[in-house]
């Protein structure tokens, strides 16, 4: 397929629209494109926009799909909103289209005046501690692309042991220990792959140890996350009175955060009220433990058979310090979720150390610090893993408010006729799929979900509880099946 002619900006009497390419579709990228559409200089017609919205996924919504717990009532909320921003159809979604593989960054300046990356936080943030790399050792995040059925990643997870810690005190954390104590039946409700419920129905697991380094006041978590783990069935949640140490700082926040004294009367309320049941699994919090090592044994050499914390102790601003004080825990798989960390970008300085692009403002750097000419970014690759999903929009926000600053400034696209990327990935062989195809995956998915209530309302099959399962939707997980579904829908378009 030709390319198309390339229109001049010059052309008089001929206002082209100012083409935006946006790296990921994920909520970060959503929300940038959403806010440039319903920008007032748009709106009042002053400008014309493009938006192709890339991901280097078949489908969309990023984080949302893949790293996410998929038993959070709340994220469908989410979805539905972002689901309405890409149905409007002034944004174009192209997926299954990579980054440094599928296009360079001279194609995209080629086609776009303007290019954002929000290509997320999808890595392990390290943890530097001996017999990390021990068997049995894993990264939360790697956990969580198994469990929300990454299509890039193996299909199999070694569920073989009984006693875990999760070392982290954040909401990915408290996932990790939620799906890994939970039984399976309860999570059948949810669009969980069929083979990561096989994989947790034969799990042996009986107590999951979760080890924050500060106190109860410090935890990273939300009180929507801690209320969950009230809420399975047939799990017992066991804290520790020796753990509840609160200095000046954490009286302070108690007081002045209605969020941490939530969670800090949610902990102390359990406490009150003893949650040991004689249920046959049961979840640990511990506080002020910081770990030290995994190691293995005689018997399991090279296999996590423990691991060791020092004990902490508050220093009267919330931070903590050693008490030279020690305590091995006998498990035999460590989850590590410490943070979540960027991905480093073909063509674009990148910050080793906080895991972000350079940037300012949402303009990306040089590598002597000045801004690039055309270049944003937003998102946890812009600012760093954290904060809240809602948090993108400020990021979104910020980042197109310096683009549309800059917008008579941009160095022109060579060829911004809409069509001309297209026939760029057709040219090169790539699978590429749109929105139409992921209304036809979505479809799909959710057929799979009705046959797979209808099979088990015939078989008499019920969730834990006893009531009968209704599954809205069976995620599909290879990504070739992925493609093939989605390039159907597209072509009976």
């Amino acid at each position: 397929m030709s390319e198309a002619p390339a229109i001049s900006a010059a052309q008089p009497g001929l206002q082209r629209a100012l083409r935006v390419a946006i790296i990921g579709a994920g909520p970060a990228g959503v929300y940038a494109a959403d806010i440039l559409t319903k920008s007032s200089e748009v709106k009042d017609g002053d400008l014309k926009v493009s938006i192709d919205l890339f991901d280097q996924y078949p489908a969309p919504y990023g984080l949302i799909r893949y790293g996410v717990a998929p038993d959070h009532p709340r994220i469908k909320g989410i979805v539905t909103a972002l689901h309405k921003v890409l149905d409007r159809g002034d944004i174009r979604f192209i997926g299954n289209v990579t980054y440094g593989r599928d296009l360079t960054l001279g194609d995209m300046r080629g086609f776009y005046d303007a290019v954002i990356f929000a290509t997320g936080a999808l890595k392990d943030a390290p943890l530097d501690i001996p017999g990390v790399d021990l068997e049995g050792s894993f990264g939360g995040a790697d956990f969580v692309s198994w469990y929300d059925g990454h299509p890039d990643v193996s299909r199999e997870w070694p569920l073989t042991a009984r006693e875990v810690a999760v070392i982290g005190n954040g909401n990915v954390a408290l996932d990790v220990a939620r799906m890994l104590s939970k039984h399976a039946d309860d999570l059948l409700v949810t669009e969980i792959p069929d083979n990561v419920y096989q994989a947790l129905k034969a799990s042996p697991v009986t107590d999951v140890h979760v080890f924050g380094r500060r106190g109860p006041a410090q935890v990273k978590f939300t009180p929507l996350e801690l209320r969950e783990l009230s809420h399975a069935r047939d799990v017992d949640i066991v804290l520790y009175p020796e753990d509840f140490e609160f200095d000046e700082a954490s009286d302070e926040a108690i007081k002045t955060n209605n969020q941490v004294k939530t969670m800090v009367n949610t902990l102390a309320n359990w406490i009150a009220e003893d949650q040991d049941t004689g249920a046959s699994r049961r979840l640990h919090l511990h506080f002020l433990q910081s770990p030290v090592e995994i190691y293995d044994s005689p018997e399991t050499p090279g296999k996590v058979a423990g691991i060791r914390f020092e004990r902490m102790e508050l220093d009267g601003t919330g931070n903590v310090h050693g008490t030279g004080e020690y305590e091995d825990y006998s498990v035999q798989a460590v989850y590590r979720a410490v943070g979540y960390r960027g991905s480093e970008l073909a063509e674009i300085q990148y910050d080793a150390r906080r895991g972000v692009i350079p940037n300012e403002g949402g303009r990306v750097l040089d590598e002597d610090g000045a801004p690039i000419a055309g270049l944003y970014t937003t998102g946890w690759i812009k600012r760093g893993p954290v904060g809240l999903i809602g948090h993108t929009k400020g990021d979104a926000l910020e980042t197109i408010g310096c683009l549309l600053e800059d917008r008579d400034t941009l160095p022109p696209a060579e060829n911004p006729d809409e069509h001309a990327i297209i026939g760029l990935l057709e040219e090169r062989g790539v699978e590429y799929t749109t929105w139409e195809g992921w209304n036809e995956l979505d479809a799909h998915e959710r057929a799979l979900g009705e046959a797979w209530t209808q099979a088990a309302a015939d078989g008499g099959a019920a969730a834990g509880s006893g009531a009968p399962v209704a599954r809205e939707r069976v995620k599909v997980v290879p990504r070739e099946d992925m493609v093939r579904i989605s390039r159907k829908g597209q072509n009976q378009q």
